[in-house]
């Protein structure tokens, strides 16, 4: 049975779980897809990047992403 948009509205104001009436298998977050991109570093920062990423228990990539996510928002 489908749910009329005013019903599914007053559903999701009242803060009634409403996920039962969405189709989430093509969900997706925009500008969040995911690109493999290839880079060359040189051993020195390899290096200290695991090192960093040790420190904080987390994957060398995830450092890099953390980096870099960083340095891209004082930009904007």
């Amino acid at each position: 049975m489908k749910t009329k948009a005013s019903d599914f509205d007053k559903k999701f104001d009242a803060g009634e779980d409403i996920t039962k009436h969405l189709d989430l298998s093509k969900a997706r977050r925009p500008e969040q897809e995911q690109k493999r991109v290839n880079v060359d570093f040189p051993l020195w920062m390899l290096q200290s990047l695991d090192r960093e990423a040790r420190r904080l228990g987390v994957p060398r990539q995830a450092v890099i992403k953390i980096w870099i996510a960083e340095r891209l928002e004082k930009i904007a």
